[in-house]
């Protein structure tokens, strides 16, 4: 009975408004929400695209903590963000030169980081965001978002993605429509690097592929096949690196994910 009242509790701020959301209020989240067609979203005082029929979309960093103001047409509601536990994740064997850069690698870095950085911060009218994600490629689940990263027995950035481990060559199929941002070919972490932008600051940035079959500009359906699992950048063997943003903010793929995950191929 307390959880029950607890829930009900929880639930009640959202049942008095018109809109809805499609997952919890927690730590890494992307939230889809309904709201009703030409409705005025704002989160935290800034307004969100809302299609023409009414959906909407936003993410909540790793590390965010506190309360979101949701507010439509004018009314607020507060709501507590859930904190969640964090796995850690020791990896070896990494070349020195890429957990510590040098000099010329740093630059090299920083010039990357802004090409990223630029694709992430487009906000378009694209709706590939609103619909049921799928999996990317077979394979194996070798790491998960936010678990704190040791390389090489060097405490560094927490991991913000989901790996899937498979041979060269498996295929790599977009888990949403969208339009294709960057298609680089060696990026000094990620190697061969493909970003899709899925629509009101949502996208995929897909790393360490040892091929790529798509140009900037092109529109992708979802479930196209895009590029190949490979082992380009910084890894210590093949796989997919995929990491879902909503701009600046870096979010979870797997709880948009049907499950299971997909076996690895034969």
């Amino acid at each position: 009975m307390r959880r029950l009242a607890l829930l009900t509790a929880l639930l009640a701020p959202l049942a008095a408004q018109g809109f809805t959301l499609d997952a919890p209020i927690e730590q890494g989240r992307l939230i889809r929400g309904q709201t009703s067609p030409n409705a005025t979203i704002l989160l935290d005082g800034k307004t969100l695209p809302v299609t023409p029929d009414g959906k909407f979309v936003f993410g909540l960093a790793r590390d965010a903590a506190g309360t979101i103001t949701l507010t439509e047409n004018g009314a607020a509601t507060v709501l507590p963000i859930a904190a969640r536990a964090w796995d850690i994740q020791r990896i070896e064997g990494l070349p020195p030169g890429k957990v510590n850069p040098d000099p010329e690698g740093l630059k090299r870095i920083q010039r990357e980081a802004a090409l990223i950085k630029a694709a992430r911060s487009q906000v378009t009218n694209l709706a590939g965001f609103a619909d049921a994600f799928r999996w990317p490629a077979n394979g194996r689940i070798s790491g998960i978002y936010g678990s704190q990263r040791i390389l090489n027995g060097e405490p560094r950035s927490p991991h913000l993605g989901l790996d899937i481990a498979g041979p060269t060559g498996t295929a790599i199929r977009a888990p949403a429509a969208g339009r294709v941002v960057l298609a680089e070919p060696d990026l000094f972490f990620t190697g061969r690097t493909v970003m899709i932008d899925h629509g009101h600051g949502v996208g995929s940035i897909f790393a360490h592929l040892s091929a790529s079959s798509v140009t900037v500009g092109q529109v992708i359906a979802a479930g196209q096949e895009i590029g190949a699992i490979g082992a380009t950048g910084r890894v210590t063997g093949p796989h997919l690196h995929w990491g879902v943003y909503w701009g600046a903010v870096t979010l979870d793929p797997q709880p948009l994910m049907p499950t299971p995950a997909p076996a690895p191929l034969p």
